[in-house]
């Protein structure tokens, strides 16, 4: 009765979608979570942006 369990892989986070080349320098296209420092961006939503690993939100002004 040994079932054995299904072991799925993470997805990595692929950090290099957030980054441009421009030139010879290398630009950010989010922004930085400042508490958590650089290489943690923040999620882009409607009203907000917040920072998933330690919860750092801004919210966005209303036109």
């Amino acid at each position: 009765m040994s079932e054995e369990k299904k072991v799925r892989k993470k997805e990595s986070p692929k950090v290099w979608k957030f980054y441009q080349l421009k030139g010879s320098s290398l630009v950010r296209s989010r922004k930085e979570c400042p508490r958590c420092g650089k290489g943690v961006f923040l999620a882009e939503h409607t009203d907000r942006v917040t920072c998933g690993k330690c919860g750092y939100t801004l919210f966005k002004k209303k036109e």
